[in-house]
């Protein structure tokens, strides 16, 4: 890997990092102020809004600027998000705040990938960014977790900091601290020498070029599948991180702070079929992954049905003084299969649109058209997730829909690759 590839893979733990423990203690924050439940996705949805929004002008931005400039900007604004929060705005809003930094961020992070390194080290910088971000998840969840537990409120009680009056203000406090970090580490990322057109002084015609860019991804027979594809996980992803708290809750009894530590164990299990891809999985056969994607909404189904109700009361295995109950001790293994299939999954499909999309297009814009589609989506399984809850569905079968429709779009959409592989030769196109 060349100078500099490091520096970014730091860059986006510690970015990564503060990402998934500011979700814990957003929602932390809204339980603080008495929220009801359909106000969580909500939160999540303020946060996708911008990605949709300026999804024409954030591939823009940047191609315009250094990328290690945009990224130290993003960083930046994702912490004045935080000190919003901390000063008294309501979550929802400053979360949006948050999400215009992420949105920006997003095209830079893959961008400079593309201006870094070869095609053919695409796959297994995919796998270390991802793996990165995935144990960035782990400690980040489990921060946030430990960060609004008894303890830190105990902790916050005696210290009597100014602004600081719960755990969840703690935890934010200690978010943005960690954003400001992440924005110091990206000046030291090198100018990797890319320069293109900019085109920031000309918004109509960015609308016309993102246009013309969202259509040469989908008319493409290669970019379609894999666009579909990673669109449909990325949503599902976001959603699941919410669906997980919840099933946490409600199959095993745990509070928010440890239900945080089951979706570490499943960024764990991301880590790992990640790092399987970059060994096994080439980019000429990454659409052999597709079948890995119908496996992961069929064991997503198989969660909704596991919970504590399926061993005896106070069954346990005790090591000394110390007991796990069984019911948790068999539902970390459960967690690191499902993230490992999706990890699995997830960087072939990513490697492959990108490399696509900066074939076709500039690096930016391909991404920029990534981020559009996906966060559609996000705010699609996020809304239709709010809905469900308002409506009293059991999180069990919320679950369960949510497995089916993973499995069947996946299952659509490797049709559609055998139609195409009939068509045209893909690998070729993959070559190109």
């Amino acid at each position: 890997m060349k100078k500099g590839f490091h520096t970014i893979i730091a860059a986006q733990f510690v970015s990564s990092l503060a990402d998934n423990a500011l979700l814990i203690a957003a929602i932390a924050l809204l339980t603080v102020i008495r929220s009801a439940a359909w106000v969580t996705p909500l939160l999540q949805i303020f946060f996708t809004v911008s990605y949709v929004v300026l999804a024409p002008f954030a591939g823009a931005f940047a191609d315009a600027l250094q990328k290690r400039h945009v990224m130290f900007v993003s960083n930046a604004l994702k912490a004045g998000g935080c000190l919003l929060m901390i000063a008294g705005v309501h979550p929802m809003l400053a979360y949006g705040v948050v999400g215009l930094g992420a949105a920006a961020y997003s095209p830079a992070k893959y961008g400079i990938l593309t201006e870094l390194l070869p095609a053919e080290k695409l796959v297994a910088a995919n796998a270390w960014l991802e793996s990165a971000t995935v144990l960035s998840t782990i400690a980040g969840t489990m921060l946030g977790g430990a960060l609004i537990s008894h303890y830190a409120q105990r902790f916050v009680v005696r210290m009597h900091v100014p602004l600081i009056h719960s755990a969840a203000d703690l935890a934010m406090l200690a978010v943005m601290l960690t954003y400001a970090a992440a924005a110091l580490i990206n000046i030291g990322i090198p100018d990797t020498g890319a320069r293109y057109p900019n085109r920031l002084t000309q918004p109509s015609a960015l609308v016309g070029d993102f246009v013309h860019c969202f259509n040469a991804l989908w008319a493409d027979r290669l970019a379609q599948i894999a666009l579909w594809v990673t669109t449909l996980m990325w949503g599902a992803a976001v959603t699941l991180q919410l669906l997980v708290l919840k099933w946490a809750d409600a199959n095993l009894g745990l509070s928010l702070s440890k239900a945080a530590v089951m979706q570490g164990v499943a960024g764990l299990g991301i880590a790992l079929g990640a790092g399987a891809a970059a060994a096994w999985v080439s980019l000429r056969g990454s659409l052999r992954v597709l079948p890995v994607g119908v496996a992961t909404g069929v064991i997503a189904i198989a969660m909704a049905f596991y919970g504590k109700g399926l061993f005896p009361a106070g069954a346990a295995l005790r090591i000394g003084p110390y007991a796990l109950p069984l019911y948790l001790l068999f539902a970390y293994p459960l967690m690191v299969l499902l993230g490992a299939l999706a990890g699995f999954f997830i960087v072939p499909m990513n490697a492959l649109l990108q490399h696509r999309g900066a074939t076709l297009l500039s690096a930016g814009h391909s991404i920029a058209v990534q981020n559009f589609n996906q966060n559609i989506a996000v705010l699609l399984m996020l809304g239709a997730y709010a809905l469900l809850l308002t409506a009293k569905v059991p999180v069990q079968w919320i679950i369960v829909w949510f497995g089916l429709f993973v499995s069947a779009m996946i299952a659509l959409a490797m049709r559609r690759s055998a139609t195409h592989a009939r068509a045209a030769d893909l690998r070729a196109m993959i070559d190109e």
